[in-house]
């Protein structure tokens, strides 16, 4: 369903919409009106902050909690990244500042994707101070008269404190979608029908929510058996819905847990203040029907003794069906949502631990783990927020959907890439046909190659909100939007938006009018990656594609890896011999020139390939292991630094000769240093 206004908000914006603009007053009591006010200090609010103020221009951070970073900081420390490809700019470099701060070194690194809380939340206030971010935290927007518009721009947001801020452009990067609402933009919550957009994986999901469900039978009613007795709690009485319709509900949420087996650093697992066992009773009958692992996930690879908790099988941490009022309801009603998944996973491990009907196996291996002592030191260890997977979603110009997932439909305007699997978690649970329990709504469909992101789905409809950008509540179907929702997504979206910012205010146009062109040169110079194909005219120096380079032998194309220079890459077939490819270059200017080879690495690839550099002084052997991964970007390795004269060309060869698997031969680019006349 589509809302334009809750009647609340309609009757605050009809109001607002005609007040007369007040001055803005900061701490110091002079006006203040930043260029771009940016709410919501998720993974995504941070990067927009930084963006902006490497832009040059003012920015204000507005965070209703008080810790930056959202989910990357609040438990989530194993990436659902994807393709790692994919993820560029300052989202690229806040997972390389990680890697820094476990390992050292530099940045140019391959980026750490598993971390504990605290290292995250120290790499976003890194990245705040460096670039002098105001933020401002414990300030929540008005719900009733939070936004004061000026015809279809919002001139100032008001906090419950009664404190304003006034900006040029907005950025709303909560989870919630708050802001977006009250300054009435499209948007719906819930799940549309799988035929609104042509869908399969959309609505009502029983015959494909084979994931994270009872495999066993497990009886539903208080008294085994016997339906009169009623249901155990949190399972419906009502039948399920028609396959593929849509609905209100909202997959489930919860919080990940991060826990360690250190004793030295871990909390016990105690009896929480509101505890029910009839809540866990399914789980106790899931074990006794045959049961034998620990119902959730514990991430591997986790540094220093911990492990990231996350949902996993028929009855887990996410509490299912308990959340529906959350994404439009007021602080109080999502306050109580959040307090009563708490109790519910404390309850759960508390049952885990102790409960004599549970395996003693799982009892002792669910005890080796508890809270850590040392995060989230200032709420009793627990994580800062709940995960909120999905809550209001815009409905704009341009709906991302599952085409655009598995690739069918293109968006041509793309200001960053997707490349996670379509993830919706579970969004009820009821009595089936035979009178067992089931789950409804988890979908896990991947296999595709990433996708791009449409700059539309970030931003309101055209006649709607002129100056605000949403990198997180997307314009996006139920579906889609479980593929979109990840951290580096979000905060390549949040980079994306404020880029769009500083060229809207540049031009003195609305965020809508925005060139999309000038918008795409301006993501790929800081770094974002917008394509799978790298565009020579946006390259430096001089660039000889596979397809100017004179070839020896059969030659294969491909475009299977990526990234990858211009329409693809040639590859020898894993010939062994007789192949090769010359590159030769005019260089404008005699002097020393950076040399760069182009390849996409893969484990079939050969680790002893051949390349030959010729240049002033003589011919340098090199010896490439095109199995690792390009250092810089994804994309290429420096050969080394050359001179070259003008009057002779430069020349680049590679060869298969020897070599152990497939030779791959991409583009080859020679970037000026220092220029002279020899």
């Amino acid at each position: 369903m589509t809302k334009h206004f809750g009647l609340r908000s309609l009757l605050a914006v009809s109001i607002l919409i005609f007040a007369i603009s007040a001055p803005v007053y900061g701490q110091d009591g002079e006006s203040v009106t930043y260029d771009v006010v940016v709410y919501g200090a998720t993974s995504a609010g941070v990067i927009a902050a930084v963006q902006v103020a490497r832009s040059g221009r003012s920015v204000v951070l507005i965070e209703p909690g008080q810790h930056p970073g959202g989910m990357s900081s609040s438990g989530l420390g194993r990436t659902d990244h994807g393709n790692v490809r994919a993820i560029g700019g300052l989202s690229k470099e806040f997972y390389q500042r990680l890697y820094v701060f476990y390992h050292g070194g530099g940045l140019n690194n391959p980026g750490q994707w598993t971390f504990e809380p605290h290292a995250a939340e120290e790499i976003f206030n890194e990245l705040l101070e460096e670039d002098g971010i105001e933020v401002i935290y414990g300030e929540r927007l008005d719900l009733r008269n939070g936004v004061v518009m000026d015809g279809n721009k919002i001139d100032r947001i008001v906090m419950e404190s009664g404190r304003e801020f006034s900006g040029r452009i907005f950025i709303d990067a909560t989870y919630e979608g708050d802001l977006m609402a009250l300054a009435g933009v499209s948007y719906t919550v819930g799940r549309e029908s799988a035929s609104e957009y042509g869908e399969t994986y959309n609505g009502v999901q029983t015959g494909n929510a084979r994931h994270h469900n009872f495999n066993l039978y497990v009886d539903p009613y208080l008294w085994p058996g016997d339906p009169s007795s009623g249901l155990l709690p949190n399972v419906t009485g009502e039948e399920p819905g028609v396959e593929g319709v849509g609905d209100d509900r909202v997959q489930a949420y919860n919080y990940r847990l991060c826990l360690t087996n250190n004793p030295e650093n871990r909390l016990m697992w105690h009896l929480p203040a509101y505890y029910d066992q009839r809540n866990y009773e399914l789980l106790i009958r899931y074990f006794e029907a045959g049961l034998n692992s620990i119902p959730y996930h514990m991430a591997s690879g986790m540094p220093n003794g911990k492990t990231d908790v996350n949902n996993s099988g028929g009855f887990s941490t996410d509490y299912i069906g308990m959340n529906y009022d959350y994404p439009e309801g007021d602080y109080e009603t999502r306050e109580e949502i959040a307090y009563d998944h708490e109790m519910y996973i404390r309850g759960l491990m508390y049952t885990l631990s102790y409960n004599p009907r549970i395996p003693l196996e799982i009892r002792q291996r669910v005890r080796e783990w508890g809270l850590a002592r040392d995060e989230f030191t200032d709420n009793r260890n627990w994580p800062y927020m709940m995960y909120i997977r999905e809550a209001r979603r815009m409905v704009s110009d341009y709906v991302m959907t599952e085409h655009n997932c598995t690739g069918w439909a293109v968006a041509p305007d793309s200001i960053g890439m997707g490349s996670y699997q379509m993830d919706s978690h579970n969004v009820q649970r009821y009595v089936d046909e035979s009178g067992y329990v089931r789950n409804e709504g988890d979908i896990q469909v991947g296999g595709f190659d990433p996708y791009p992101i449409s700059y539309r789905s970030i931003i309101p409809r055209e006649g709607e909100c002129e100056n605000l950008l949403v990198p997180v509540c997307v314009s996006a179907s139920h579906i889609a939007f479980g593929s979109i929702r990840m951290e580096p997504v979000f905060m390549i979206l949040g980079q994306s938006a404020a880029v769009a910012a500083i060229m809207a205010l540049d031009e003195g146009c609305s965020v809508q009018e925005v060139e999309y062109g000038e918008l795409r040169m301006e993501l790929i110079r800081w770094g974002q990656v917008v394509e799978r194909s790298i565009s020579i005219e946006n390259m430096d120096g001089v660039v000889i594609d596979e397809d100017e380079a004179s070839l020896i032998g059969e030659w294969e194309g491909s475009v299977s890896e990526w990234p990858y220079v211009g329409e693809g890459y040639i590859h020898d077939n894993n010939a062994g011999d007789g192949c090769t490819a010359s590159y030769i270059a005019s260089l404008p200017t005699s002097g020393q020139y950076e040399v760069r080879v182009y390849y996409t690495d893969h484990q079939n690839r050969a680790t002893n390939t051949s390349v030959s550099v010729d240049h002033a002084f003589g011919l340098e052997e090199i010896v490439l292991s095109q199995r690792v991964a390009p250092e810089y970007e994804h994309a290429y390795v420096v050969l080394g630094k050359y001179s070259f004269f003008s009057h002779r060309p430069a020349g680049v060869e590679i060869s298969n000769d020897g070599a152990d698997g497939y030779v791959i031969a991409d583009a080859v680019q020679f970037v000026p240093v220092i220029l002279s006349a020899f």
